[in-house]
């Protein structure tokens, strides 16, 4: 059986208007062309759609096709505007994961305006190490990750570019080092007891990497790693973002030697399309980022 869906169209337009004349002027086609679409459907299905004599008139066969294929329309038509929705962004899943800093800092601010563009998108929003965003979005877990450039493996993620994020020290607002508010240098940090996070990878390649090779303590958590600095139980490195807005015990001193920066940006998988839904994501990631560096 091959129905078409431009005769389903034509069925319920004659029966809307009353009669083929009607409809084949509504339709913008000719009365014969009209005929001949219906009588195609009629032959398809093998019986007629209306009485003899009076095409106006549904035969039995015809009232019971009528409501059947006002459903199909009807489903059809919530089909299309789904589709169509979905294609744009409208409607569907986007699966993000990101850094701390930037879940916490960046994130919000996008979702906030995305919400209210797409209110019908579900967003889940999972958080992780640099290394640990990249290995979600190369596991198919995500559809696009927010991280820093150093930990992608190019060859296997597009990256689009963010912004630039400066590593500097954190210590406590009364440890000698917090005087110097312009900056230190890594050679000032060497006689200070040393706690490593995930973000002191940045330092590897440069001569500051000498603070990574003895740290007094190890920490991958943020929480952990907050606790031990408001015990002033050591110093740290940690790009801008990382470092809480509202921090009243300690305080972000920025690296003068080496200076460093992180690049941040979205990544996604090499060679594959990402979803409407997040490439909207994405492009709103960007104009917020444009937003806050023209108005700074």
């Amino acid at each position: 059986m091959n129905i078409k869906l431009q005769q389903l169209r034509h069925f319920l337009l004659v029966v809307a208007e009353g009669g083929f004349r009607a409809a084949s002027t509504k339709a913008n086609r000719s009365q014969a062309s009209l005929s001949s679409s219906i009588k195609a459907l009629e032959e398809t299905l093998g019986q007629r759609l209306f009485e003899r004599g009076n095409k106006a008139t549904l035969t039995p066969f015809g009232e019971v096709c009528l409501v059947k294929i006002q459903q199909f329309m009807t489903s059809y038509e919530i089909l299309e505007t789904d589709l169509k929705a979905a294609a744009i962004g409208e409607q569907g899943k986007v699966r993000i994961a990101s850094v701390p800093s930037l879940a916490t800092k960046l994130i919000p601010n996008v979702l906030a305006e995305y919400s209210k563009r797409y209110p019908n998108v579900e967003v889940s929003l999972v958080d992780d190490s640099s290394v640990g965003v990249t290995r979600r979005l190369l596991a198919g877990e995500v559809d696009i990750a927010l991280g820093n450039y150093t930990s992608v493996a190019s060859a296997e993620i597009d990256f689009r570019y963010l912004l630039s994020d400066p590593v500097g020290v954190v210590c406590t607002i009364d440890h000698p080092l917090a005087q110097f508010a312009n900056g230190v240098t890594w050679q000032d940090l060497v006689a200070q007891p040393f706690i490593y996070n995930g973000t002191c990878r940045l330092l590897e390649g440069t001569a500051a990497q000498e603070l990574n090779q003895k740290p007094r303590y190890v920490v991958e958590n943020i929480t952990s790693l907050f606790s031990l600095l408001n015990h002033g139980l050591g110093i740290t490195t940690l790009p801008k973002l990382a470092f809480p807005a509202h921090e009243p015990t300690l305080v972000w001193l920025p690296l003068l030697e080496p200076a460093l920066q992180r690049q941040i940006g979205i990544f996604s998988n090499a060679g594959k399309s990402i979803s409407p839904q997040a490439q909207a994501f994405s492009d709103l990631c960007v104009d917020y980022v444009q937003g806050i560096t023209e108005n700074a």
